[in-house]
């Protein structure tokens, strides 16, 4: 499937669960996402979450949010432009863990921590940013094989590191399947996400100005 990159943003979910410099970073990630043209997934809530999606939207970049909720127990923050109402709770971990092609993790807590630690798992390269420095000294956490856990300081390098560890150049073509999983209950949210994907590698928004890609809501379980 030729789409665009789908890079994953975890981090504190509240304003609390990370400092004024840490959403500053995750914003400053989300643009510099946005303006090479890759689609940033987050957990669709606030902190870190809302924070890098902000900065998508102020890059031009489209946001996807896989949220814990079902329809109608939440919303999402306000700079999701794809808003996947999966009704896993924090079983959505998985979803964000899978579903990216790369993982860029701030500072967070156990939730940020599993996702790391999935994305290990299911072989999604993580790149650290200034935070969990812990895992450098676990070989057994820091590298799986060719897809490494890499650990940098700013969001320029956060940025360079996951393209590259995908083999992608910025602005370029992109081709791999969607990886969202094949669970109970989530065909309709993964079709939804196809849908959004299929639209969004058709109509690239100039950069610097938020494409509005309109799909669906993905249809109610019976």
């Amino acid at each position: 499937m030729r789409r665009q990159p789908i890079v994953g943003v975890m981090g504190g979910a509240t304003p609390d669960g990370a400092d004024a410099a840490t959403l500053e970073l995750a914003r400053e990630v989300g643009r510099r996402l946005a303006a090479a043209g890759a689609l940033l997934l987050c957990g669709g809530r606030g902190g870190v979450m809302e924070a890098a999606a902000r900065g998508a939207r102020e890059g031009g970049g489209r946001v996807i949010g896989v949220l814990p909720y079902a329809p109608g127990e939440g919303e999402p923050n306000p700079f999701v432009d794809c808003a996947l109402f999966t009704g896993l709770g924090d079983g959505r971990n998985y979803v964000n863990a899978s579903t990216s092609d790369v993982l860029i993790a701030l500072r967070g807590g156990p939730g940020t921590l599993s996702e790391i630690a999935l994305a290990l798992k299911l072989g999604v390269p993580v790149v650290l940013l200034d935070a969990w420095d812990f895992l450098a000294g676990l070989p057994a956490l820091g590298a799986l094989g060719d897809r490494p856990a890499v650990h940098v300081r700013s969001a320029e390098d956060a940025v360079a590191a996951a393209f590259r560890l995908i083999g992608y150049a910025a602005g370029g073509t992109f081709e791999r399947p969607l990886a969202y999983p094949a669970m109970p209950d989530q065909s309709a949210v993964r079709e939804q996400l196809l849908r959004f994907l299929e639209a969004a590698a058709e109509v690239q928004p100039p950069r610097g100005r938020r494409g509005d890609v309109r799909l669906p809501s993905p249809a109610p379980k019976t």
